[in-house]
């Protein structure tokens, strides 16, 4: 079957292939010039946080997150990531914009300001969410940034794609199940990005203050894993209790709609007892494992559009899968819009192939076998001594990621080929050359840098950060792009005024229809 869909692919002609559609979400803290979170708010220049298409926050009013338009090549999606940076970095003032993924100096949970979104319903909706976040996990894990990549085949391709598979399904059916096709084979070999990408081996010591940990002292101020690949997405990062009870099945859209739908309506004793208010204050939307969807942790996601006070759920079910979000990408620390070109064009060739790839349904202890994988590679995926369970074997790390990229080498040709160039093959080798000497890996680099400049992370963040900002400053823009961004902004804060204005229901109300609906 997998080799059937990879011959079928090879029948398409440079006329029939559109190439793909992208955008990049990009998270980044704001921090003061000695390297601590901003306590200033979401700076006015940038619009309204609520509903600027651009510019808004994610967790933390200090946390930026920056967002692409939706792209049809890598160089203008790259292009448009750094004109936001670069408007961004003009109004920071003398804050400094954070490259890395793992936080700057924190001093615990009260340092670490929830984002504000104004007086709306809306508005306040994604604030006591943030709330809830708070509550059930502390803030600390929240102020963790990282790269979200956004990625779909546009409709031209999966109308001839339907038409050669010859499926009896609606078009709307068979894209998503061709998209959980990719995001099974996905999470078979998640493993590999965090290899390749995982950029955080170290973080600073107020991170983890008070909390136990089996990390080793790199400097007073730093903590690291000597072969971890991303603390961001290990046991300090990115998970909570709640969420391992439930199972989200990955299967296919049902099961996922439906077991994501089982954990926002079934309570946890825990976040029972915390309550939904506190002295007459919301603190969480509701007291299930998930508050909404969106809170559910995982590297990868079917996403949907939605409109306006649409769930998430909502928009899948009745409009189908629309794109994949991929989500386990640390930032690269060495870039100053913390993505590079290469990158992109490994993740689509890595993509696609995991859509043309046979693609069986992943039983429990696949599923078990899969997470282990991901979890070993994270935590001391630079040990040479490793293995991972692949095809029913054990194998090498770096065997495992060798025999991956040679599945790799037919469709990156085929891929230039019908492009023109040879982009494809080019990532693929730079990419296979962190394999031959992996000390060019993101992780290895940056303990790396650390040791050569005889800094820890909170002073290696900053000169980084310090450096990039006078990189993109120089650069500038030009005035008519300038002159946009302005208007995006003014335009964005008299959207959320409107919004305000014409909001008159009392916020309990709107949250009791929210969860009703």
């Amino acid at each position: 079957m997998g080799e059937s869909r990879h011959h079928l692919f090879r029948q398409f002609s440079s006329s029939e292939w559109t190439g793909f559609r992208k955008g990049v979400e990009k998270e980044g803290l704001r921090v003061d010039r000695n390297g601590f979170i901003a306590q200033t708010p979401h700076p006015v220049a940038l619009g309204s946080a609520l509903t600027h298409p651009r510019i808004t926050t994610d967790y933390s009013e200090s946390l930026l997150e920056l967002i692409t338009p939706v792209c049809d090549n890598t160089t203008d999606m790259l292009a448009s990531l750094r004109d936001i940076h670069r408007f961004v970095q003009m109004n920071l003032g003398d804050e400094l914009f954070w490259s890395a993924s793992m936080p700057c100096q924190l001093d615990g949970d009260a340092s670490i300001p929830i984002a504000e979104y104004g007086t709306s319903n809306i508005g306040q909706l994604k604030h006591v969410y943030r709330q809830g976040l708070a509550v059930r996990y502390g803030r600390m894990m929240q102020s963790i940034a990282g790269a979200h990549y956004n990625l779909s085949l546009p409709d031209e391709f999966w109308k001839l794609w339907h038409q050669r598979l010859e499926s009896g399904q609606s078009l709307k059916d068979f894209k998503s199940d061709q998209y959980f096709w990719l995001i099974r084979n996905f999470r078979r070999r998640s493993w590999l990005l965090m290899y390749l990408f995982g950029a955080s081996p170290a973080l600073d010591a107020s991170f983890v203050e008070g909390v136990s940990h089996d990390l080793s002292r790199l400097r007073a101020d730093t903590w690291y894993g000597p072969t971890a690949t991303s603390l961001r997405m290990g046991d300090l990062g990115y998970h909570n209790n709640a969420q391992s009870s439930i199972n989200i099945c990955f299967n296919e859209l049902e099961t996922y709609t439906r077991t994501l739908a089982r954990a926002i309506h079934t309570p946890w004793p825990e976040y029972e007892a915390i309550g939904t208010r506190r002295d007459g204050q919301f603190i969480q939307i509701n007291t299930s494992v998930l508050q909404i969807e969106n809170e559910y942790y995982s590297a990868v996601r079917p996403k949907r559009t939605t409109e306006r006070e649409e769930k998430p759920i909502q928009a899948l079910e009745s409009r189908g899968v629309e794109y994949i979000e991929v989500r386990c990408l640390d930032l690269d620390p060495f870039s100053p819009i913390g993505v590079s070109q290469s990158q992109i064009d490994f993740l689509d060739l890595f993509l696609l192939d995991c859509l043309l790839t046979d693609s069986p349904r992943i039983d429990d202890p696949e599923c078990d076998r899969l997470d282990d994988n991901y979890q070993d590679v994270i935590a001391k995926g630079r040990d040479p001594s490793l293995t991972l369970c692949r095809g029913g074997q054990r194998l090498g790390v770096g065997a495992a990621a060798s025999a991956l990229m040679d599945d790799l080498e037919p469709l990156a040709a085929q891929l230039d080929s019908l492009a023109g160039g040879d982009t494809y093959r080019q990532a693929l080798e730079s990419q296979r050359g962190k394999l031959v000497d992996p000390v060019q890996l993101p992780s290895a680099r940056v303990l790396t840098d650390m040791e050569a400049r005889g800094m820890g992370h909170r002073e290696w963040g900053l000169e980084m950060a310090r450096q990039q900002q006078q990189t993109l400053r120089d650069e500038g823009l030009s005035s008519q792009t300038r002159s946009d961004f302005e208007r995006m902004s003014a335009d964005s804060l008299a959207d959320q005024a409107a919004i305000e204005a014409d909001d008159h229901q009392p916020f309990a109300e709107f949250l009791e229809q929210y969860l009703r609906s």
